[in-house]
């Protein structure tokens, strides 16, 4: 797979990163150790070496998970944990005191098996901590060689300029994709203009893009999707429009719907780094498919004047979601 780098430290990683979070976390069912482990070994043999995890997703299950893994090749991948929810638990809020955030490194170096975190993402801005304090530490933590790469998750343009004002940020982690575009007034210039790496989660519209969900789908309790307005059966009705957009130009190229919303994301900077995640080995080949699927200049052009033309109904948070990102 082709090498892509984040940020002007120069991380560089796979083109197509693994979310790890639905491993064990936020889709309802766990997905059974073994059956996990053989997943991230295998997208480690096909290429994959970026892979993303955090505190929140267990808690502790999915960085444990991970640094039992990755162990034999650990010095080959990269691997991208985060701090900033109070006990790792995001119903309790967020806690990024710098004392908290130096305990939380420790604390996912054991779990992780390993003596250094090459990204440590804060999870969500923490209103009660200055940024400031939030890079601070984590540039302390960068001279003791415990962190490599600093990143930042749904943080807003103003914040990312403070932080980066402090601590060289690698990475930014965000939602977009074909399905939410919202980075593409702001965020994405920003990150150019700074030298800051991209990594979209949810590339795939948390599965909206791959046509696999229609207005009769049902999501368990467990599954967070069942809160999310842009789930509801009213929403993905009135969005068909953008799956059949993606069906239409995978059929030309004999591709599936994720890989062309994949290959479009790709397309669209050139410090674009991807992280679907998935449960299945199929899923994985056939994401990894998308990052060698080209689309022409001409595709691209006819694909992003139609997306202009799409109105996507529905939120994609609750409200109480919704006023923690873009801060």
């Amino acid at each position: 797979m082709q090498k892509r780098t984040l940020g002007n430290n120069g991380l560089e990683v796979s083109a197509l990163g693994l979310g790890c979070m639905g491993l064990s976390f936020g889709y309802g069912q766990l997905t059974e150790k073994n059956e996990a482990v053989k997943l991230l070994r295998s997208a480690y043999e096909q290429g994959i070496t970026f892979f993303d995890t955090a505190e929140a997703y267990g808690p502790d299950a999915n960085e444990e998970l991970l640094g039992e893994a990755l162990a034999p090749f650990r010095n080959e991948v990269v691997i991208a944990t985060k701090f900033g929810f109070k006990d790792g638990k995001p119903d309790l809020g967020m806690d990024s005191r710098p004392e908290t955030i130096k305990a939380v490194a420790e604390a996912a170096l054991k779990r992780l098996k390993t003596d250094y975190i090459d990204l440590f993402y804060q999870h969500r801005v923490d209103p009660n901590v200055p940024i400031e304090d939030v890079a601070g530490a984590v540039k302390e933590l960068i001279k003791e060689g415990k962190v490599k790469h600093f990143g930042l998750s749904e943080a807003g343009t103003e914040t990312i300029r403070k932080a980066h004002a402090v601590q060289a940020v690698t990475a930014l982690q965000s939602e977009y994709s074909m399905f939410y575009r919202e980075p593409e007034k702001e965020i994405i210039p920003t990150l150019e203009e700074l030298g800051i790496g991209f990594v979209p989660f949810s590339p795939l519209g948390k599965g909206f893009l791959t046509g696999a969900i229609t207005k009769d789908t049902t999501f368990g309790k467990d599954d967070f999707r069942s809160t999310v307005p842009r789930f509801q059966p009213e929403h993905i009705a009135a969005n068909q429009e953008l799956v059949d957009l993606v069906g239409a130009i995978a059929k030309e190229h004999n591709a599936t719907p994720a890989q062309v919303a994949l290959s479009w994301l790709l397309a669209q900077k050139p410090f674009i780094v991807p992280i679907p995640g998935t449960t299945k080995l199929n899923r994985l080949q056939e994401n990894i498919g998308g990052a060698n699927l080209a689309l022409s200049s001409d595709e691209l052009n006819r694909i992003n004047i139609t997306l202009d033309t799409i109105k996507i109904s529905g939120e994609r948070y609750p409200a109480h979601l919704k006023a923690r990102v873009g801060k």
